[in-house]
């Protein structure tokens, strides 16, 4: 019997849509979670709602569960795709292919299976390199893409041996990461203190005990997804290679990067600016690297403006901006209204 005669007809387990943790009955009713196969590797994902593609794709070390915030309002509006890419969550997790060409092949794969010859895309960390390589080799395929937090291998510069403390804080484990072997056995065993660590110092709001207990099961319950979570970082070299070839061209399509002010910040636009001719750099104020976890409902009225042409509804605001002044002053969100007034958005955290 073939590897897909063999695939159970709905995924299952802590990683899928029923055996995930606090989901509403509402959200199980309107998502479940599939079996797509791109050749011959066999992927997990996450679909439901009504209206025009929209891929999620998170990063490294999370699984399409880091959308659950997001995931109900938006399919009021879009056919949600949300996976777990190659070597992540219940997908496959074969020994190559971790480079962000392969990567974004792979969900130009899974989206044209589904029957989705084009969509948008939001791209979290890990997912916003892949995000920009799939613009790049098949922009034809791309409405419109959403980056968040991230710098890309090969488009931002590589910070320099002995780094500020601050900057170690924050990068060492890119390092750490792409080691050979070695880093698989110092945390086997310990993914939690690895794991924990990461979304510890990451997060200026804490993420949810539930979820990241998610995270680091996923991780630790299986040696090749310990494996795979670091191939990705492996393969950079190769990515770095792609991208010095793929800056030559400049993407086309409208681009919005959104970041964390106690993480990443205004280095997510400016890395990206170079490489497209339209870029909206967004910065949320009291957010780290995980936005779609720490500031759902900012993140969503971001989406939901720079998502309107593409769902065919007129844009709320015209030249979305926040200005970290002005959100700093109101304690939320501040855009740029078509008269030039500023009008903070609502704030709910």
């Amino acid at each position: 019997m073939t590897d897909q005669e063999n695939t159970p007809a709905e995924p299952a387990g802590r990683g899928s849509v029923r055996g995930a943790p606090g989901l509403s009955d509402a959200f199980t009713d309107t998502f479940r979670s599939r079996w797509v196969h791109v050749g011959d590797l066999r992927l997990h994902a996450v679909t439901g709602g009504d209206g025009p593609p929209l891929l999620l794709l998170a990063g490294w070390p999370q699984t399409w569960y880091a959308w659950r915030e997001l995931m109900p309002a938006l399919a009021r509006d879009f056919s949600i795709v949300a996976p777990d890419p190659r070597g992540v969550g219940l997908s496959g997790k074969p020994d190559d292919g971790y480079d962000t060409g392969t990567l974004a092949a792979d969900m130009v794969g899974l989206m044209s299976a589904l029957g989705h010859d084009r969509f948008a895309m939001v791209g979290h960390d890990v997912g916003m390199w892949t995000g920009y390589a799939l613009a790049a080799d098949h922009p034809e395929r791309l409405d419109r893409l959403a980056l968040a937090e991230a710098v890309i291998p090969g488009l931002a510069p590589s910070p320099p041996l002995f780094a500020p403390q601050e900057t170690i804080d924050r990068l060492w484990h890119f390092g750490f990461n792409r080691l050979g072997s070695l880093n698989e056995h110092l945390v086997e065993g310990r993914e939690r203190l690895f794991f924990g660590h990461q979304f510890a110092t990451k997060a200026a709001r804490p993420l949810p005990r539930h979820a990241v207990d998610l995270y680091v099961e996923t991780l630790a319950c299986d040696r090749d997804a310990l494996r795979a979570s670091f191939e990705v970082y492996r393969a950079i070299d190769t990515t770095i290679e792609q991208n010095h070839r793929r800056r030559q061209r400049k993407l086309t399509m409208p681009v919005l990067t959104i970041a964390g002010a106690r993480s990443v910040g205004e280095l997510v636009g400016s890395s990206l600016a170079p490489a497209a001719e339209d870029v909206t750099a967004i910065v949320l104020p009291d957010c780290g690297h995980y936005p779609a976890e720490e500031a759902p409902q900012d993140m969503l009225a971001i989406l939901t403006d720079f998502l309107a042409p593409y769902r065919g509804t007129p844009e709320r605001h015209q030249d979305l901006e926040v200005r970290t002044d002005v959100a700093d002053r109101v304690g939320g969100l501040s855009w740029k209204a078509p008269d030039g007034d500023d009008q903070p958005a609502e704030k709910t955290d």
